[in-house]
Order: structure tokens, then sequence, then C-alpha cells
């Protein structure tokens, strides 16, 4: 998978911390899924114009650790918009502080369906 990584669909940009990190130092992949999912949550609401739930996590690849200090920035690309659902591309890049150099370090694919105020499916009206 192959993002175009612009202004348009950086959806997080944050900086790791160290209460976020594993016993070796390196932060926890259940923190990157949970911000993979945040951004990918704003696509499918952008996309929707309402509320919406993860369904599935697909195709998780972890590339390379992350560091305490990187900047960590998610990119998404909206593949598929079904009637209730849409299928969300994320990839998660690094900056190393004091670097220019950015870095691919993990990759998704992230379902989601809208839901109506009662929580039930409801069909995606694009906004």
């Amino acid at each position: 998978m192959s993002i175009q990584r612009t202004g348009d669909n950086l959806a997080i940009r944050i900086v790791a911390m160290p209460r976020d990190t594993n016993p070796n130092g390196d932060m926890f992949g259940g923190w990157l899924v949970s911000l993979m999912d945040m951004a990918a949550s704003l696509e499918a609401s952008k996309t929707s114009g309402g509320r919406v739930v993860t369904v599935a996590m697909d195709a998780i690849a972890f590339h390379k650790p992350v560091a305490v200090g990187d900047e960590v920035s998610c990119y998404t690309e909206l593949l598929n918009v079904g009637r209730t659902s849409m299928k969300i591309a994320i990839e998660v890049w690094i900056r190393k502080r004091h670097s220019e150099e950015a870095v691919k370090v993990t990759e998704g694919q992230f379902t989601f369906v809208a839901i109506d105020e009662n929580g039930r499916p409801t069909p995606v009206v694009k906004s």
C-alpha cells in the first residue's frame, strides 16, 4: 500500500511519549493501533457525515519500532464506500527529532459502519 502523504489526508500528528512504551523502551503496538483507529474514524466520520463504529482491522503490519520523542503522523485514504460501510487505508510515518527524513512504520486497513442514533447501521450519506 502506498498513500500519497499530503496535508489533506494527514489525520493525526503526535509526539510519542514515555508513558506508552513497552519493557524494551519502544512504543506499544496497541498504542499505534489506537492512533490508527482514531485517524481512520475521522476519515470515516467525515465521509459518512455522522457516527461510525470500527467493525474490522485488516492487514495491520508493523515495519519498524517507534521511539520516545518520534513525531508520529497518521495518513488516511478512503478505499471503498458501500451502502453502510467504508474501508479506510492508513499509514503511520515517523520523523525522528531533529531530522527531516520520514519513515513508514505501520500500515493497515480499517472497516467502519455508519450508525444512527440507536446504534443501527445506516446508509452512508457522503458529505
